[in-house]
């Protein structure tokens, strides 16, 4: 493939041109297995790349098996960066996706894991979403200053209010007569409402907070997909429901 601006020679399709200093690619999409990794290249809805890395997983013993997880997240990194994109999707296993997320400074999008180059495309067509930079403390509101679950409790609303789409967390009361439970701290994003806004169920023990997260969505469609997102990110940070 030859850049789309100087018709220079590029060593692998959609990367990064060193001679004019222009992207050809504007996407990667990541999706990730325990031994091996797809990264597609897009540029606007065309696929002009897609590269497989593998690995063979060490068994967990220790220092080995850290090393090679590093290793294959490096190859999968370094990847990304050959292409400069503005965006990066994920999916797939939740330890690689940590990794590979933990060598690179890009937001990561979640998508469907089903084919997910196909659910980038189509969502590339719907309207963008505002972007909200801000703390957990920064988005949390409402008159209820009392959290759940302690640490644990803390760290999934942390979770949430990291998702680039979340503009403020409300906490409502917390309910103490539900069932018991051994899990420890459970929270889940629950179907979005009209506007694009859902609730965040944070469980612990007998007890459950329902919590009003308000997102940029402005409608049930793109919500939905602020909350599988938002249940993604729970799920990586193992506090889902």
């Amino acid at each position: 493939m030859d850049c789309r601006q100087c018709a220079s020679a590029l060593e692998r399709p959609g990367d990064y041109c060193l001679v004019c200093r222009s992207a050809n690619a504007d996407t990667v999409v990541l999706d990730l297995a325990r031994d091996r990794a797809t990264i597609t290249t897009l540029y606007e809805d065309e696929v002009v790349g897609a590269r497989t890395e593998t690995t063979t997983p060490e068994e967990p013993d220790g220092e080995s098996d850290v090393v090679e997880l590093r290793n294959f997240a490096g190859l999968v990194a370094d990847e990304v960066r050959r292409k400069r994109p503005e965006e990066v999707y994920a999916t797939g296993d939740r330890e690689v996706l940590r990794a590979v997320r933990g060598q690179l400074h890009y937001e990561f999008y979640r998508v469907s894991a089903d084919d997910p180059v196909t659910a980038v495309i189509e969502r590339r067509g719907r309207p963008a979403l505002e972007v909200v930079e801000g703390s957990m403390a920064e988005k949390l509101g409402g008159s209820h200053t009392t959290l759940i679950g302690e640490r644990a409790g803390k760290r999934a609303l942390e979770t949430v209010a990291s998702h680039p789409h979340v503009k403020k967390i409300i906490p409502g009361p917390i309910d103490a007569g539900g069932s018991g439970s051994r899990t420890g701290v459970r929270a889940k994003a629950t179907r979005a409402d009209a506007n694009g806004n859902v609730r965040l169920l944070i469980r612990d023990g007998s007890s459950v907070q329902e919590n009003r997260v308000v997102t940029t969505a402005g409608d049930r469609e793109l919500g939905e997909q602020v909350r599988e997102d938002i249940n993604q990110a729970l799920v990586e940070a193992e506090l889902k429901d």
